[in-house]
């Protein structure tokens, strides 16, 4: 993420009406617009192999999965961010065309200039989000997921899954292997 020295401050208004003619994607933290990099074919093909999966899952339910290009809106913290995959199942999600609020599920693809940040602030940001009920963490250089849960008392829970296990997201009540996950995606 680098920061944009341009222009020191931004409202929401002014960076979503900017965001529609972006070349390059921007996330946005409180006023300061931070360009997104690129991303790698194993971070590609695990993103594409879930929102498959994931489409595959949820179809006619009245939820819906997006990709990189929608955006997480963390109203309380004035905050945009650009999840790898988000599913929303919340009605109330239809009204934004731009971003959605109400997301269940966020799923980030770590890297190593991510993996610090997803992890920490990142994950802070995100557990603002009253709806929110999973948060996923994907390796894409091992075979791991880590999937933070939600529990009845507003507690997070850490979840991994290695190996052969079978990867389970009670949010949108999935489940698949971790091979699934990883098809195609070349491990170091």
């Amino acid at each position: 993420m680098n920061f944009s020295q341009s222009h020191p401050y931004f409202s929401p208004e002014e960076y979503l009406e900017t965001e529609k003619s972006s070349p390059i994607k921007h996330e946005y933290i409180q006023g300061k617009i931070y360009a997104m990099a690129g991303a790698s074919d194993a971070h590609v093909t695990i993103t594409a192999n879930l929102l498959t999966l994931l489409r595959n899952h949820i179809r006619g339910s009245g939820c819906r999965v997006y990709i990189a290009d929608m955006k997480a809106r963390i109203e309380t913290l004035n905050i945009f961010y650009y999840p790898d995959l988000m599913v929303t199942c919340d009605p109330r999600d239809a009204n934004f065309e731009y971003f959605k609020r109400y997301p269940c599920l966020i799923i980030e693809v770590l890297s190593v200039s991510t993996e610090g940040f997803d992890r920490g602030d990142k994950f802070s940001d995100y557990q603002e989000l009253e709806t929110l009920q999973e948060y996923v963490l994907i390796s894409q250089n091992r075979q791991r997921v880590d999937c933070f849960r939600r529990n009845i008392q507003g507690r997070w829970e850490l979840y991994s899954y290695r190996g052969d296990q079978e990867l389970e997201l009670t949010s949108i009540n999935f489940s698949c292997s971790l091979a699934a996950v990883y098809e195609d995606v070349s491990l170091r």
